[in-house]
């Protein structure tokens, strides 16, 4: 018998693959990311969103006409970068063309998040026309960085108070489907451990 004994190998940091050859579900290597333009589009529209909300809510809680009219027109603006967020997201979506999957996703989860996506972007592009309308109907213009916008219908009192009603539905509708999305992205990185979070995230640079 040989008195050479084999040495375990070194860990030089790579991620080991797993029985079968796959590897390691949480290995940097194995996330597929999203084109930076579609990761970038993503989060500022997060970002508008989160601005418009501020605003809105900010101006229910103070009091003088002219920081509530500051309020409201910052949250129409913040309403119109999410429409022309929306144009372009779907532009670029569309010449991305089909992509791959970010990580191993049954048919019936694939189908929920396609449908999931689609309620979200309805709910993207009405949100922001329901509000430009509900302001036409109420008699007051709609600017856009000092251009007067287009009205979409006619003042309209009756009609005013259905599309606030409309308006506030649509904007919970859209929160409940940011909660379930952001509650599936979580539960997509610490339960399945998959890189279906990581691929929408901006990738850290290395050295």
């Amino acid at each position: 018998m040989s008195e050479h004994t084999e040495r375990p190998p070194q860990d030089s940091g790579a991620a080991l693959p797993r029985a079968g050859g796959s590897p390691h579900p949480l290995d940097q290597g194995t996330v597929v990311r999203r084109p930076r333009s579609i990761i970038v589009l993503h989060w500022l529209t997060v970002l508008c969103l989160c601005c418009a909300a501020a605003l809105i809510l900010t101006r229910d809680e103070v009091s003088g006409r002219a920081l509530r009219q500051w309020l409201l027109e910052g949250h129409r603006h913040f309403g119109l970068f999410v429409l022309m967020l929306f144009v372009i997201r779907v532009v670029t979506r569309i010449r991305a063309g089909k992509l791959p999957q970010p990580g191993p996703m049954s048919r019936l989860l694939h189908l929920t998040a396609v449908l999931t996506h689609i309620a979200m972007y309805a709910l993207l592009l009405a949100l922001p026309l329901l509000g430009w309308a509900l302001s036409n109907a109420q008699d007051k213009p709609v600017h856009f960085f000092g251009l007067t916008l287009p009205a979409l219908v006619g003042a309209d009192e009756d009609l005013a108070d259905s599309l606030q009603g409309w308006h506030v539905d649509a904007a919970w509708a859209l929160l409940a489907l940011v909660l379930l999305h952001v509650g599936a992205a979580l539960w997509h990185h610490f339960v399945r451990r998959d890189g279906v979070l990581r691929s929408m995230l901006p990738a850290r640079s290395r050295p």
